[in-house]
């Protein structure tokens, strides 16, 4: 039976408090694409991902527009370019280039997939598919990217780490022009997922169907105003609060999911509930965190309040929806995030904080902005560090950082939209170069050992 209540108060999540289905992302395999002649291969590509996503945009707008629910984003997310570009033995950019035109012809937002997964080390195509990263990020659109350096069972690529470093550098300075943007199209990880929907870190994992439809979905505005109404509640029932609201909103993203599903005829993969903010007022994972009792997030039990709202979404996501997937939490991207912003302009959250929270978040250090001058041995060392928090703990961590070349401490990157803007955070100056050229692999952790 439809309860009027309920439908009223979908009704005023949705106009009020900023809820919305952050993205409907379509997986497509490209392992049948694969070919010696690059020329062919990329043709193949292109042919794939127009035939397959032609009424993703379509059908997306049919939905929001049937069901009065916001859909933001429209995206695709495709088998990682490393494994299809290994049978060429060229340069993997023509492949970006094809990836970004299909993505405009089809008019999706973003395509992830330009993705290298060397955990263990780097197979054919790998390298040579990291080292054209900057290149393919700056003559594209639309394209991310994305490279797995580390995971439980296998330890950590200290050389991957070192060699992203530099990338991430190299991006930032071929971007210059757009304030460094290229490099928050990338993401670095540890334990990455094979159906996040969620960019810049998206790609279809060969595990994976060959085609499916997953979807993201957002509230942290709901959240916030739910526990709004108890001011005086103690921290159990706090959870339990957000609970039943994660509940409501991941049911939202089910119905949107199973109705794409049926309607472009692809699987339904799975839900991602994660509470991803933008710098829009009312919408930040930050002031949640305030809202449960912090004067300003970052400020001592900032870890332990977001390990409860974490968990807390997790179970009240689970109850709903039983395909709940990739990254499944609370993101914290401190440029996308107005609360965020606020707490890392007046110094409340450093990237020492934000680095303790990631042990408990969905992912981990998101659009950070670091001095421009920051070297690249930094830049990964920043990286072994967050991979380690990963591997360890057994979840997936990510680091999607950007240097702002020209600027220093107290000084803005500015985006606009989605992305937001940032201020420059001060990183230690002490040098980790002699630890990080040593090169070699981290060991797995004794607990990976389960078998």
């Amino acid at each position: 039976m439809i309860n009027t209540y309920d439908v009223l108060e979908t009704i005023r999540m949705i106009q009020d408090e900023c809820l919305d289905i952050r993205t409907i992302t379509m997986g497509i395999s490209l392992l049948d694409c694969i070919d010696s002649d690059i020329d062919t291969a990329c043709e193949k590509v292109y042919k794939k991902i127009t035939q397959k996503a032609a009424r993703l945009v379509e059908v997306g707008e049919q939905i929001e527009k049937e069901l009065g629910i916001p859909i933001i984003n429209k995206r695709i997310s495709v088998t990682p370019i490393a494994i299809v570009s290994a049978a060429c033995g060229c340069s993997p950019v023509p492949f970006a280039k094809a990836m970004d035109k299909a993505a405009a012809d089809v008019g999706v937002n973003l395509i992830g997939g330009y993705s290298a997964l060397v955990q263990k080390g780097f197979s054919a195509g790998d390298e040579q598919l990291i080292r054209s990263i900057p290149e393919a990020l700056a003559c594209t659109e639309r394209v991310c990217s994305s490279v797995n350096v580390g995971s439980t069972k296998t330890g950590i690529n200290l050389d991957a780490c070192r060699i992203m470093g530099s990338v991430i550098r190299e991006c930032a300075e071929k971007t210059v022009d757009s304030a460094c943007f290229g490099a928050a199209k990338l993401v670095v990880f540890c334990n990455a997922v094979e159906d996040n929907p969620f960019m810049a870190g998206a790609f279809h994992g060969v595990g994976e169907p060959d085609c499916m439809i997953n979807v993201g979905v957002s509230g942290p505005g709901v959240v916030r105003a739910a526990l709004q109404k108890y001011p005086d509640a103690d921290i159990t029932q706090i959870s339990d609060v957000i609970k039943k609201i994660s509940y409501k909103i991941t049911r939202v993203g089910q119905l949107v999911g199973v109705t794409a599903s049926q309607r472009l005829g692809v699987p339904f993969g799975i839900v991602d509930l994660s509470l991803a903010p933008t710098p829009a007022v009312g919408d930040s994972v930050a002031h949640i965190l305030e809202e449960i009792g912090l004067e300003k997030c970052g400020t001592h039990g900032t870890t332990a309040a977001l390990a409860l709202l974490n968990d807390a979404v997790k179970k009240g996501g689970v109850m709903a929806c039983s395909r709940i997937g990739g990254l499944s939490g609370a993101f914290i991207p401190v440029t996308e995030d107005a609360g965020m912003i606020e707490a890392a302009k007046c110094g409340a959250l450093s990237i020492e904080k934000l680095e303790a929270m990631t042990a408990v978040c969905s992912v981990g250090l998101d659009m950070i902005v670091v001095p421009g001058d920051t070297s690249a041995d930094t830049l990964a060392a920043i990286i072994a560090d967050e991979a380690a928090i990963g591997m360890v703990n057994s979840k997936t961590t990510a680091v999607r950082i950007i240097p702002a070349i020209g600027k220093d401490i107290g000084e803005e990157l500015d985006w606009g939209g989605l992305f937001g803007c940032g201020p420059v955070m001060p990183l230690k100056k002490e040098s980790p170069s002699k630890f990080i050229n040593r090169g070699g692999q981290i060991p797995a952790p004794l607990h990976s050992l389960k078998n």
